[in-house]
């Protein structure tokens, strides 16, 4: 028999994300509010005596996911192998829903979800050390390792406080056929800023009680400084607004954008309109739990 794991890899948005001080290292400090979605990757991780990475799926690109050592999901399960000496091996496989390169966080939710996956099937878990063991792998990463649905992150991500979280309500993403690769967007806000000294902002207690307390502190820096380039990502979100949504806006550095609405709305006459494909979701008021098996292979 062999151990097996699997989870729903939940996708996220960022309710409001501030790009802060860029430090010495290069690398910006954020703020974000993180809220996961029901749209997700499935995830299954057998315990083997080797290490092999298979991904499908819909949400594939045809060009692939690159070298399987540089994939996050893989690099997650090798640091849980590197940090507690246990499996000797793995075998993931992926089935891709999140969109590649869309700011949907689908690559953090994998690795996550790994990790999670790993710890649930451990002789010796280590339960809240999974996001020091992320905070490497990504600013996301660690944010998928706990179990709050909503979530205050800052620093590099690894800096978390649960947040209350709102009802969930149905979601529509636009999908743009473009990325847009995180660095580039970073680099972007460095060129607009300069010697960029953010100004200190309080986030009030009820922040995240409702979706009308949200729509008052949603925000995200990198929405002006990808527009300029892309200008269909405004677009993008004035499609939604004006469908009704009470809060809209790009998915974390994009390309996507989201809108939140309290009823559904008409999405094919969205997608119509706006000229991009369209994902009808929910967000989430609970993190999907690991299902633990034992397999005939």
């Amino acid at each position: 028999m062999t151990l097996a794991a699997g989870v729903a890899a939940q996708a996220k948005i960022n309710l409001r994300l501030r790009v802060l001080a860029r430090e010495s290292s290069g690398y910006h400090s954020i703020e974000t509010i993180f809220q996961r979605i029901d749209l997700t990757d499935d995830v299954t991780v057998r315990v083997t005596s080797g290490r092999t990475l298979d991904c499908a799926g819909p949400a594939m690109p045809a060009a692939g996911l690159g070298a399987t050592e540089r994939n996050l999901a893989y690099r997650a399960a090798a640091a849980y192998v590197d940090a507690t000496g246990w499996p000797t091996g793995f075998a993931i496989e992926i089935v891709k829903r999140i969109p590649v390169g869309g700011g949907l966080g689908g690559g953090s939710a994998d690795a996550g979800a790994v990790l999670r996956a790993l710890d649930a099937l451990a002789p010796r878990p280590i339960g809240p050390a999974l996001v020091e063991l992320a905070s490497p792998l990504g600013a996301d990463v660690p944010f998928m390792t706990v179990e709050h649905a909503t979530a205050l992150g800052w620093g590099r991500g690894e800096r978390l406080m649960p947040l209350p979280t709102p009802p969930s309500w149905p979601a529509v993403l636009l999908v743009p056929d473009f990325s847009i690769p995180t660095a580039d967007a970073y680099l972007w806000v460095a060129e607009e800023r300069g010697l960029y000294a953010p100004a200190a902002s309080m986030l009030p207690a009820n922040a995240t009680a409702d979706w009308q307390a949200v729509a008052r502190v949603a925000a995200n820096d990198f929405q002006p400084v990808v527009a300029r380039p892309h200008p269909e990502i405004a677009e993008l979100v004035d499609e939604l607004r004006a469908a009704g949504a009470t809060v809209a806006m790009l998915a974390g550095s994009g390309s996507s954008v989201f809108g939140v609405f309290e009823s559904a709305p008409d999405v094919a006459a969205i997608a119509r309109s706006a000229g991009v494909s369209a994902i009808t979701t929910r967000t989430s008021d609970v993190v999907a739990r690991v299902v633990r098996a034992e397999l005939d292979r």
